[in-house]
C-alpha cells in the first residue's frame, strides 16, 4: 500500500494561482461553488475546451459515504485489493471537518467520452470514473476501457485530479498526475498531460473566480449525444460539396454546416420518438420560411416526406433536382395554411412566422408537432417590444415564444443547437397539456391570448408613437381583426422582392460624393497634422500621406460634413453612413467609430507577388484605383503592385469564374 512519502515521490502537480477578486469578502463558500462551478463544465461539457471531443454521456451520480468507496470503485474500475488500495492515498483528501454530513463526502458517477472522429479501430468505450470529494474540494479521474466484450479495464498512466487548495493569503487550483512519466495521450479521448496544465488549468481558474450560469441549457439535451455525433459526421462528408456549388451570396460553409447540423438533430430527435412510440414510418413535415432549401434537402433525401415554403424562390432551388420539395408562396396564418396531415412544422429561422409556428400546428391537428429556432424578434402583429429589462433580449425573446407555446397547449422543451450562430436556442412542442376532447376549450384560450398580444401591442406601439386616435391599429396601420374574422389578418409577410439596403443599391455618384467629400476632409487633417510637426506638407509630391492615427474622423464629424438630404437617404439604410465607409474599404479604414485614410502599403496582402486572394478570385484590376484618380499624390504602389487598374487602359474585364449549377 503506498505511503504518503511514496505518493509524493510518484505523482507531479501543476498549480495555477487563482485570480485575485475584487470583493475581499468572497468567503469560502463562495470560493468552494466557484471550483465546483468550473469543474462541472469540465465534466460535462468538456468539448468545449477540447475540440475534437463531441461531449460525454453520463450516468447518474450516486452519494457514497468513506466506508463505502472502496466497493463502488472496485465495481465500476474493475479493480480489487491491493491494486485498489493503492489509488486511495492520492484520491483522499484529508482536510478539515466542513459541516458536511459523512454520507454526502463523496459522490461518485460514470462519463462516457464522444470523440467527434473515433481514435481507433478496436472498439473500445473510452469512459471515465468520476470522484468528487466534497469535503477536500477535488475531483479525480480515472480513466477506464470497456471492451467489446463487456471488461473494463483501469488505464493507471492516466489518473489525474483536480484540486482547490486555500490558504490565508491565496486560492490555488492544482492538477495532480499520478504517473505523469507513463502518461499516454491519442490527442482525442487522453489529452496530452501539457495541454491539461497548459490550456485547461488556467481556463478552470478563470471560470472559477467568473462563477457565471448560463441563461439557458447545455447544448443537445434532449437527444442522444453520441447518436448525434456519428450522425453528423456521416452528413457533414455526405452534403460538404454543397459548398463549392453555393451560388448564393451568403457564406456558404455557416449556412451549409448549419443547416446540416439542424437536419441531424432533427432527423436524431424523429429517430427517438419513433423508438419510443415503436412506429417505422418517418415523420412528415413542412418547413415555413424554408429560406435556401437546404434543410428540405437534407430531410427529403434522408426519407422524410415533407416540403418547404417561401415568398422567394432561391437560386440554389434548382440544384436540388425533384425530389426536393420547395413552393414559392406567401405564408399567412389563416384556415388556408393549416396542415392536418402533417406530422411536424419547421420554423429555422423563420422571422415574422415564428410566433405563429405554434399556433398554426395546436390548430392544424391535435397531433401535429413543432421545432422553432427563433432568429429575429417578431410579435404576432409586429416587431417585438421588449418588456423585461432585468433579461437579455434573447431569453426574453426565447421567453415569449415558449409562452406563446403554452397558451397553444403544448409541453415546451427547450435545447440548444452546436451550430455556428449565436441564435442557438430551440423550442419544442412535441405533446399537449391537455386532452384531445378539450379541443373546443383550448382553441378559446388560443384565441383570447392571441388577440390580449394583438391588443397589447398595439396599445404599447401607440403610446410609443404618442398615437392617441382612437382608432384600433397595430404598428402597420392595419386594423386589429374582431373575434370571429380571420385570425391571421393581421399579419404581414415579408416583400416577395428582397429590398437591398446595405448601401449597395444607392445612386453612384451620391456615394462616389460622400467618398470624396470624406476623404477630402481627412486629407486636409493630414495636411494640418504636417504644418503642425514641421514635416512635409501633404502638398510634397516626395513623400505620400495617408495621415497617422490622429489623423481620423469619427462617424459623428463625418455625419456633420454631409447635408440634410443625404443623411436622410442614409439612415433608410442598414447602418447608414457606417456602412457605406465600410463599403469603400478601397479608401477608408473604419475602425473603433473613426475613419482613417486606407494605406495599402500597410496591413493586407497588396503585393501581386504574393497572389493575395483578390488576384485568385478573379478580380484583379477589375476596377478603378481611387488613389490613382482623386489623391494628391496618386496611389503609394506601383502599377504592378496595384490590385486595382491605374486608369482605363490598365482595366481589365472580371474573370470571375461564374458558379454553375447543376441540374
Amino acid at each position: 500500500m503506498f505511503t504518503e512519502e511514496l505518493l509524493r515521490q510518484c505523482c507531479v502537480s501543476f498549480s495555477v494561482i487563482m485570480p485575485r477578486v475584487s470583493e475581499l469578502s468572497l468567503d469560502v463558500r463562495c470560493k468552494a461553488e466557484g471550483f465546483w462551478s468550473a469543474a462541472e463544465v469540465w465534466i460535462k461539457k468538456p468539448h468545449v475546451v477540447n475540440k475534437r471531443l463531441c461531449g460525454v454521456k453520463e450516468s447518474e451520480y450516486e452519494a457514497v459515504c468513506s466506508e463505502d468507496l472502496g466497493s463502488c470503485l472496485a465495481r465500476l474500475t474493475g479493480t480489487h485489493g491491493h491494486e485498489l488500495s493503492e489509488l486511495f492515498p492520492f484520491i483522499h483528501v484529508y482536510t478539515v471537518d466542513s459541516g458536511i454530513k459523512a454520507e454526502e463526502s463523496w459522490c461518485v458517477g460514470v462519463r462516457t467520452i464522444i470523440p467527434k472522429v473515433e481514435p481507433n479501430c478496436n472498439g473500445n468505450v473510452y469512459k471515465e470514473v468520476i470522484v468528487k470529494d466534497l469535503i477536500g474540494q477535488a475531483v479525480t479521474f480515472l480513466p477506464i476501457e470497456e471492451t467489446r466484450e463487456g471488461h473494463v479495464n483501469l488505464k493507471k498512466s492516466n489518473i489525474y485530479k483536480i484540486q482547490l487548495e486555500e490558504n490565508t493569503d491565496e486560492c490555488v487550483l492544482r492538477l495532480h498526475a499520478l504517473s505523469p512519466d507513463q502518461w499516454f495521450s491519442d490527442g482525442v479521448a487522453y489529452p496530452k498531460l501539457s495541454w491539461l496544465t497548459a490550456e485547461l488549468l488556467p481556463k478552470l481558474a478563470r471560470w472559477a473566480i467568473e462563477n457565471k450560469s448560463s441563461e439557458f441549457k447545455s447544448t443537445l439535451s434532449l437527444i442522444p449525444v453520441e447518436k448525434y455525433s456519428v450522425l453528423y459526421q456521416q452528413l457533414k462528408n455526405k452534403y460538404k460539396e454543397m459548398v463549392k456549388v453555393w451560388p448564393e451570396v451568403t457564406d456558404p460553409e455557416k449556412f451549409v454546416f448549419e443547416d446540416v447540423a439542424i437536419a441531424t438533430y432533427l432527423l436524431v430527435l424523429w429517430a427517438e420518438e419513433r423508438a419510443e412510440k415503436g412506429v417505422t414510418s418517418r415523420q412528415s413535415f413542412v418547413d415555413l420560411g424554408c429560406g435556401n432549401g437546404l434543410l428540405v434537402h437534407i430531410l427529403n433525401n434522408e426519407g422524410h416526406p415533407g416540403k418547404g415554403i417561401d415568398v422567394r424562390k432561391r437560386k440554389i432551388w434548382d440544384l436540388y433536382g425533384p425530389n426536393t420539395h420547395l413552393e414559392e408562396k406567401a405564408i399567412t396564418p389563416s384556415a388556408s395554411f393549416l396542415f392536418p396531415e402533417t406530422d411536424w412544422l419547421i420554423g429555422n429561422h423563420s422571422d415574422e412566422l415564428t410566433p405563429w409556428i405554434p399556433v398554426i400546428a395546436a390548430r392544424s391537428s391535435y397531433s401535429c408537432r413543432y421545432f422553432v429556432l427563433p432568429c429575429c424578434f417578431f410579435d404576432f402583429c409586429g416587431k417585438y417590444q421588449r418588456r423585461h429589462c432585468k433579461k437579455t433580449q434573447y431569453r426574453e425573446y426565447i421567453d415569449f415564444i415558449s409562452e406563446v407555446s403554452g397558451a397553444c397547449g403544448f409541453q415546451t422543451d427547450e435545447d440548444c443547437l452546436r451550430i455556428p450562430s449565436t441564435k442557438r436556442v430551440c423550442l419544442i412542442g412535441r405533446s399537449r397539456s391537455y386532452e384531445e376532447p378539450e379541443g373546443e376549450l383550448a382553441e378559446a384560450r388560443r384565441t383570447d391570448y392571441i388577440r390580449g398580444r394583438q391588443v397589447s401591442y398595439t396599445s404599447f406601439t401607440n403610446v410609443t408613437q404618442k398615437d392617441h386616435s382612437r382608432h384600433n391599429h397595430h404598428g402597420d396601420g392595419q386594423e386589429i381583426p374582431e373575434p370571429g374574422s380571420e385570425w391571421g389578418s393581421g399579419f404581414q409577410p415579408r416583400e416577395k422582392t428582397e429590398t437591398v439596403r446595405n448601401c449597395a443599391a444607392l445612386p453612384r455618384d451620391l456615394v462616389d460624393g460622400v467618398v470624396l467629400k470624406v476623404a477630402r476632409a481627412l486629407l486636409e487633417l493630414t495636411a494640418e497634422a504636417g504644418e503642425e510637426g514641421k514635416n512635409s506638407s501633404w502638398k510634397d509630391t516626395n513623400n505620400w500621406h495617408a495621415g497617422g492615427e490622429k489623423s481620423s474622423l469619427s462617424i459623428r464629424e463625418v455625419a456633420e460634413l454631409l447635408d440634410q438630404s443625404t443623411l436622410q437617404t442614409l439612415k433608410k439604410e442598414c447602418g447608414g453612413l457606417q456602412t457605406l465607409l465600410k463599403n469603400s474599404h478601397q479608401v477608408f479604414r473604419v475602425e473603433g467609430g473613426r475613419v482613417h485614410i486606407r494605406d495599402w502599403r500597410n496591413g493586407g496582402p497588396v503585393r501581386v507577388n504574393s497572389k493575395p486572394k483578390s488576384q485568385t478570385s478573379g478580380a484583379l484590376k477589375t476596377r478603378l484605383c481611387w488613389f490613382h484618380t482623386h489623391h494628391p499624390h496618386g496611389c503609394p504602389l506601383s502599377t504592378e503592385d496595384c490590385l486595382f487598374a491605374h486608369g482605363e487602359d490598365d482595366l481589365r474585364p472580371s474573370t470571375r469564374p461564374l458558379k454553375k449549377l447543376r441540374s
